[in-house]
């Protein structure tokens, strides 16, 4: 599912125009964006708890000529599905 099509089903279902419920999402993603990248947590209830992480450097290979690369230690995103929406997926 698009970004499109969750505006398309929020605006059949609550009779708001399309361009003011896309407002609303690009907005409430910004806000997320936002948050993570100043080290925030962004907890949403029943639905999961995004967090950034960091990965430490390591060592890899590159896969052509087997030689030994330096990866650097860097951020990333993880998300913890919640409780509601674990229960719905299985």
């Amino acid at each position: 599912m698009t970004k499109k099509e969750i505006v398309m089903k929020i605006s059949e279902e609550t009779n708001i125009k399309q361009i003011d419920v896309k407002a609303v999402v690009q907005k409430t993603l910004d806000h997320i964006i936002t948050a993570l990248s100043a080290g925030e947590t962004v907890e949403l209830r029943n639905f999961g708890i995004f967090k950034v992480k960091s990965r430490r450097s390591r060592i890899g290979r590159n896969p052509k000529t087997g030689q030994a690369v330096p990866i650097p230690e860097r951020k990333v995103v993880s998300f913890k599905v919640g409780m509601v929406m674990k229960k719905k997926v299985k």
